[in-house]
């Protein structure tokens, strides 16, 4: 099922109701479901390797966490962001200044930065690590079965 965005935000505690969370696709929602928003977003940096490896070893702990907790939205919450740390990475890696297009639409050159992809590479490996870990599939399987 995609993911809803007629939901009220603002006022869902997703902890407390994790029963209107959705998976959706990819990064859907990433930075809209509380608490977890406020929760992992001030760990997600991609500036460097240095910084990315910090990044992406915090926000990978905090979904290993949410897994002891049995918080599954949580889980996927953090999961979102590394997939998410790894997808900006590579849009800087590709585009100076992350810009993909230019003020009148059209693709602007690609010009790689190795620094950024190394950050991307680095959040590829823990984005892959959450996405395969058997307890998550299970849990995101059951999530979906019973709220769709």
């Amino acid at each position: 099922m995609a993911f809803d965005y007629d939901l009220d935000f603002e006022k869902i505690d997703f902890r407390k109701n994790p029963e209107l969370y959705r998976v959706g696709r990819g990064e859907q929602g990433v930075l809209l479901v509380e608490p977890y928003k406020s929760e992992i977003l001030q760990h997600w940096r991609f500036k460097n390797p240095e910084i990315a490896e910090e990044s992406s070893e915090k926000i990978y702990q905090m979904f290993l966490d949410y897994k002891d907790e049995e918080d599954f939205v949580g889980m996927d919450m953090a999961r979102k962001f590394l997939q998410m740390g790894y997808t900006r990475s590579r849009r800087y890696t590709n585009y100076k200044g992350g810009k993909k297009y230019d003020e009148n639409g059209k693709v602007n050159e690609r010009q790689i930065d190795p620094v950024k992809a190394e950050s991307a590479a680095i959040f590829m490996e823990k984005w892959k690590l959450a996405r395969e870990d058997k307890d998550y599939l299970k849990r995101k399987k059951d999530h979906q079965k019973k709220y769709g």
